[in-house]
């Protein structure tokens, strides 16, 4: 077999299965480990993967630019946003992470809605500004042009002063083995810093991000009170398997 026709095959066994061991397919094909990880780790150089131990998972639509990320899997954005605004009650105090599923939140909210919001995403402070009941705080610091959210040393220091009652947190790829992720390492350590100034944190994951993977972790299943999804295949099954709490949108 032809190092082309091998790539498509591991493409194809990606798309079908949902990811891809080294070990497995070099014995099937009868060539070496370190032939399938090079052939890997060309093809995620060239975006088409995520490299993970032992092998590779569908990488996440999701690490599009901004204005690329916004015409993808709208409708489903909005049933999940539909379903994340009414976590936020009158009165509360929310934080909204940057991105296109949260701004899709942002827009969903009641107009009429009395609460506090904060954020570190411009574009849904904006978004705001039709809500006359509705407190908004922006984090200054650094712009992270990806995601137009604000990053960096500023952003979390700006971050301690606040306690919030929900986070609803924007990632990248959800996966039941790779956990929740995203594509920078500085973007998940602010999502880290805002998950820990709330009391509950809840994941946006529109069908697309499920069964994919980015390559920085952010949180573990274990720290969010549940994953927000429009979803129903079978790592939205895997996700209950491991006790995490499932919201359907």
């Amino acid at each position: 077999m032809l190092v082309g026709e091998r790539r498509e095959l591991l493409l194809a066994r990606l798309a079908s299965e949902g990811k891809v061991l080294a070990k497995d397919v070099a014995a099937e094909l009868g060539v070496s480990e370190d032939s399938i990880r090079r052939d890997l780790r060309d093809l995620a150089a060239a975006g088409l993967c995520q490299r993970v131990y032992g092998g590779a998972l569908p990488v996440s639509p999701a690490v599009a630019d901004y204005a690329g990320r916004a015409a993808i899997a709208v409708d489903g954005k909005d049933r999940v946003a539909a379903v994340a605004a009414g976590l936020v009650r009158p009165g509360s105090t929310v934080i909204l992470d940057g991105g296109t599923t949260t701004l899709a939140v942002a827009n969903a909210l009641p107009r009429d809605l009395e609460a506090t919001v904060v954020t570190h995403s411009p574009t849904v402070a904006v978004a705001l500004l039709g809500h006359p009941g509705v407190e908004v705080f922006l984090l200054g610091g650094r712009l992270f042009r990806h995601s137009a959210v604000t990053c960096g040393a500023a952003a979390a220091e700006a971050a301690q002063a606040i306690s919030a009652d929900v986070f609803l947190l924007g990632v990248t790829g959800v996966h039941p083995e790779a956990g929740l992720t995203t594509g920078d390492a500085e973007e998940a350590a602010m999502k880290r810093t805002l998950a820990r100034r709330a009391a509950d944190t809840y994941v946006l994951a529109s069908a697309e991000k499920l069964g994919t993977a980015s390559r920085f972790t952010v949180l573990p299943f274990t720290d969010v009170a549940g994953v927000i999804t429009d979803s129903d295949d079978q790592n939205v099954q895997e996700l209950a398997d491991l006790g995490v709490p499932i919201l359907r949108a």
